[in-house]
Order: structure tokens, then sequence, then C-alpha cells
């Protein structure tokens, strides 16, 4: 699911409509419930794209200190101009290599999914009593 998608669902479910605040009050097990499973999804799918960049840095590493096999040529990965390179060095390159960069982008925007959803679920887990306190001043305001 991307990002905006999740957005977009949340910029419908956050309105509080303030004429029915009882509804609005039943609605947050099914909103919660909802948002849990998104979260779980993509909890999951960070979980699998770290597990893709541990692998990923290994065969890195192996690549760029043993140089290349068969598979690695199949990847359409290269050796840098120079050669062989240092063992002192190869931290550098798996850090600068293209591969690498592009795992480190999606997980990063895996990660700010994660965040995002975890802070809707924060805001539902809070919405009860908002919708409370959204009662006792209406109460407040009509002198009840």
């Amino acid at each position: 699911m991307k990002l905006e998608d999740i957005q977009t669902f949340w910029e419908k479910d956050s309105q509080v409509d303030r004429t029915e605040l009882g509804e609005e009050a039943l609605k947050i097990p099914q909103l919660h419930s909802k948002y849990f499973k998104i979260y779980s999804q993509e909890r999951l799918t960070l979980r699998k794209l770290e597990a893709d960049m541990k692998q990923l840095k290994l065969s890195k590493y192996e690549f760029y200190t043993q140089g290349p096999t068969k598979e690695t040529q199949d990847l359409g990965w290269q050796l840098p101009p120079i050669g062989k390179i240092l063992k002192s060095d190869v931290n550098s390159y798996i850090e600068g290599d293209k591969d690498i960069i592009y795992l480190s982008l999606k997980i990063g925007m895996q990660q700010e999914k994660v965040d995002f959803v975890d802070s809707i679920i924060r805001s539902l887990n809070n919405r009860g009593y908002n919708i409370k306190a959204a009662i006792d001043w209406e109460r407040f305001k009509v002198g009840a």
C-alpha cells in the first residue's frame, strides 16, 4: 500500500461529525481494527526489507572482497574500475553501492508508513477522550 493511500484514508476517517458524537465514539473500534491491520502488514513488509538488506550487504561484501561470480555477473554487478578493493575500503563501497542505496530508500519509505500508521493508532486511542471532552463542552455550553 502506498503512503498516499493511507494518508487519503486517514484524511477521510479522521473527520469527526460533531452532531453525532455518540456514533463517532462507536466507530472507534472499527477504525482501530482497520488501521491495526494496515500497521501489521506494513510492519511485516518493513521486517522483510530489513532482512533483504542484511542479505544484500553480505552478498555485496563477498562480491567486493572475493570478486565476481556467475550469479553476480548475471545480476549486472561490476567492480569499480580500480579492480579489487582493499578490505579497509569495502564498507565505503558497500554504503555507496546503488543497490544498497535503493534498498535503503525503500526501507526509509516503509519506515515512514509504519510511523504514520502508528501515529494514527495513537490518535484513535485518544479519540474516545476527545469525544467525551466535546460532549462535556456541549453540556457546559447549554448549562447542564
